[in-house]
């Protein structure tokens, strides 16, 4: 797999760099799904901090191999990462620069490629990786004021809008309630064409629309009817349920309904 090769080339190039503790490897490595479409993710762990000076953490990228593009990773909340394409072979490779410190905060536990003095291997021995899960309380506090501006947008035939807000919805509140009803890492929207089961995969599907008004409707009343099936199976007692403002968005969708 060129994912691999790539990988063992880093390994060679900065097994005799001192100012490297550690490289290793996650996202598909960690559970061998690499295939020929998958993007390689490397975290570089050095003794001092490289992230937050993209010279020095391009000076890096530049050294494994031919470097085509690269930007930093803000558009995606973490400017740690180097986003980077490479040629002969094409291949996305990320690449997360992070200090042994914060190298115990860490979502999941990569596949060491790299290490002196077992010093990434005694971390992930000694600390928990904790994968971020939906808080049910901060999606049931925004979902309606959500569905109500979906409906402001189809109102006056912002089309492309109302399809944003449902994409919008579907890749942040339903997409992971659906993972975690199936006791899967909530991702996003990856694989589950794959790992959702048919029924699951079928109802979010119903929230994907066409390029029309009534079909716009029904996907945003499909989403609303999926949110309020998971809510009621998933969240705890404890969550405060935004009553008035969903009553008055479904009042207000229903005003837009009558002017389609």
């Amino acid at each position: 797999m060129i994912q691999k090769d790539f990988a063992n080339r880093v390994v060679n190039m900065l097994k005799d760099d001192d100012r490297v503790i550690g490289l290793a490897a996650a996202g598909s490595w960690i559970t061998n799904e690499i295939d020929a479409f998958s993007d390689l993710d490397l975290v570089l762990v050095t003794r001092d901090a490289v992230a937050g000076n993209k010279t020095q953490m391009l000076a890096y990228a530049q050294q494994f191999g031919k470097l085509l593009n690269a930007f930093t990773g803000e558009h995606v909340g973490e400017p740690r990462l180097l986003i980077c394409l490479y040629d002969d072979p094409l291949l996305h490779v990320d690449i997360k620069f992070l200090t042994l410190a914060e190298f115990h905060h860490r979502v999941e536990n990569p596949v060491v490629l790299l290490e002196k003095d077992q010093q990434l291997t005694n971390i992930i021995s000694n600390t928990t990786a904790a994968w971020p899960y939906p808080d049910y309380q901060w999606l049931e506090d925004r979902f309606w004021t959500w569905v109500h501006y979906g409906a402001t947008k189809l109102g006056r035939g912002e089309y492309f809008e109302a399809m944003d807000m449902l994409s919008f919805l579907r890749a942040r509140v339903l997409a992971p309630l659906l993972q975690v009803r199936n006791g899967l890492q909530p991702r996003g929207m990856r694989r589950l064409e794959t790992n959702l089961p048919p029924a699951d995969l079928d109802r979010l599907m119903a929230t994907v629309p066409q390029y029309k008004p009534l079909s716009l409707l029904d996907a945003l009343r499909q989403s609303i009817d999926l949110y309020r099936a998971l809510r009621e199976e998933l969240f705890p007692a404890g969550i405060i349920l935004q009553s008035a403002a969903e009553k008055r968005s479904m009042e207000y969708l229903e005003e837009v309904v009558a002017h389609l």
